[in-house]
């Protein structure tokens, strides 16, 4: 019997997730939660195998969940289940101490494969993203400019290539216009950009938005 705790803000995504895991993992007991706040509410109350975690909740990124998950829970393992290509979050999302990532496209096998990695204290890497480390690994491929930013700048890139405004940004961030501008400039600064345009430009070549 495996206690799994599944955040994602849809529903048909976590009745998706356990019905996987009743027929081919066998017994289970589900937590669920739609929002950051349930999920560090029943993390706190309960004890968990394992988190599959969604990285996009609404109003707050998973990835500041994930850190959050991590200081209640050091040895908990999280599991990231994103609709967001590897490209765009995954390094991420390890040095933030998740134990695996796999995308909501991936196969029934392979998100099986996951979840018993990491429950037995392994780590899930994707045969592709293991490829694509291993070749820039070989190559010594210079890291592309966004991996200088923090998690906070780079969802603020993102938003800004998908043409949201600072009042907007702010908004869903929950931050003032004020702290976006200064993101922003801090973004610019550290990407040697002086436009939204370059921003935009440069978030579409490199896969950062769908």
């Amino acid at each position: 019997m495996i206690d799994i705790l599944i955040v994602d803000d849809h529903a048909v995504v976590r009745d998706g997730v356990k019905r996987f895991v009743d027929e081919h993992l066998g017994a289970a007991v589900f937590g669920e939660a739609s929002t950051a706040q349930e999920a560090l509410q029943l993390v706190r109350q309960a004890h968990w195998d394992v988190v599959v975690l969604d990285i996009a909740l609404g109003e707050r990124n998973g990835l500041e969940v994930l850190k959050e998950l991590q200081q209640l829970h050091p040895k908990l393992p999280v599991l990231i289940l994103s609709m967001h290509a590897e490209d765009q979050y995954a390094r991420r999302a390890f040095k933030a101490g998740a134990a695996g990532y796999i995308t909501k496209d991936s196969s029934r096998t392979e998100l099986g494969k996951a979840i018993d990695k990491v429950i037995t204290g392994g780590r899930y890497v994707s045969p592709t993203l293991a490829e694509k480390l291993a070749f820039d690994m070989v190559r010594g491929t210079d890291r592309p400019r966004h991996e200088a930013l923090s998690n906070r700048e780079f969802e603020v890139v993102r938003l800004i290539a998908l043409g949201k405004t600072v009042s907007e940004i702010a908004e869903l961030l929950s931050l003032s216009d004020k702290t976006i501008s200064t993101y922003r400039a801090r973004i610019l600064e550290k990407m040697s950009m002086k436009t939204n345009a370059e921003i935009t430009h440069y978030a579409i070549k490199n896969r950062l938005v769908e």
